[in-house]
């Protein structure tokens, strides 16, 4: 007699920093799905009648959505693309999955950053193109009341190509010779991108639905977290200034879009970890 096949789950962006984790943890945090991790060689998302053609043929009962264009200069640059990608791509998959479970991937980046510790109710006010086209996207998404939307933060960790990271970019300016201005005073809160996977697993394994912050539940300055950062790799003589958004000229910033979690850890069997705490409790994992 065939066993009964275990659902099929999407996950867009695979290549990138945490589509990967998705894929690589799956055996161990979600053994009852098959998964599909989803890449450019794939199909093109922006081709939405190839899009609909995949998924027809596939019919996943979940998408985890980590696709998007997610550099800010490259939103800043072209925003019709980073509108078609970010917002109109995820709204189609969005209405594709109508009676599927759906997994959207925004950022703390909605907020302008004048509060920190944001709840999930705290209204977004966007800076900048790549902020404006994901809370444009959550609320497409939300139309769903079963889909879900997770914020999350800078994400750590060892990518695929090498530099998808904020430890991984830091890593290439010292070895390249660069010393890092960082803001003493702009506030995040990274973490590492298997505690965001595994959290979003088990969010998602659950059907929450709604909007849900999973990020590091330590406030960290761009400056602590170059400190931090460099600790790990001494062999580089990492060289760091410390900066501050008082003399800062550029496009907006956000100076303190932290995260409070205290939602998503009500539903998790684990407890998220800060930064330091992570760091601490995987001396060998390479960051």
């Amino acid at each position: 007699m065939n066993a009964t096949p275990l659902p099929l789950a999407w996950v867009t962006g695979a290549a990138g920093l945490i589509g990967n984790c998705f894929v690589q943890i799956a055996p161990r945090f979600a053994p009852g799905w098959r998964v599909r991790g989803l890449t450019r060689r794939d199909f093109d998302l922006t081709d939405f009648n190839d899009l609909r053609r995949a998924f027809d043929a596939d019919r996943p009962a979940l998408v985890i959505h980590c696709a998007a264009i997610s550099s800010n200069p490259a939103c800043q640059a072209d925003p019709p693309l980073a509108r078609r990608v970010n917002v109109e791509g995820t709204r189609v998959l969005a209405e594709l999955c109508a009676d599927a479970s759906f997994v959207f991937f925004s950022t703390d980046l909605v907020f302008d950053g004048r509060q920190g510790s944001y709840l999930e109710s705290a209204e977004p006010n966007p800076l900048g193109v790549y902020a404006e086209t994901k809370a444009e996207a959550e609320r497409v998404v939300l139309r769903n009341s079963r889909h879900l939307v997770i914020r999350t933060s800078l994400n750590g960790g060892t990518s695929l190509r090498g530099d998808r990271s904020f430890n991984e970019q830091m890593r290439q300016a010292w070895a390249a010779g660069r010393t890092l201005s960082l803001f003493a005073d702009e506030f995040r809160s990274p973490t590492h991108a298997s505690v965001t996977a595994r959290a979003v697993w088990e969010l998602a394994i659950q059907k929450a639905a709604g909007i849900y912050h999973v990020a590091g539940t330590e406030r960290l300055s761009r400056f602590e977290i170059g400190e931090l950062v460099a600790a790990r790799c001494p062999e580089l003589k990492p060289h760091l200034d410390r900066g501050s958004l008082k003399h800062y000229q550029g496009p907006p910033r956000a100076p303190d879009t932290s995260l409070n979690c205290d939602k998503a850890q009500g539903q998790l069997s684990f407890r998220l970890p800060g930064l330091r705490a992570w760091l601490a409790a995987n001396p060998g994992v390479p960051f």
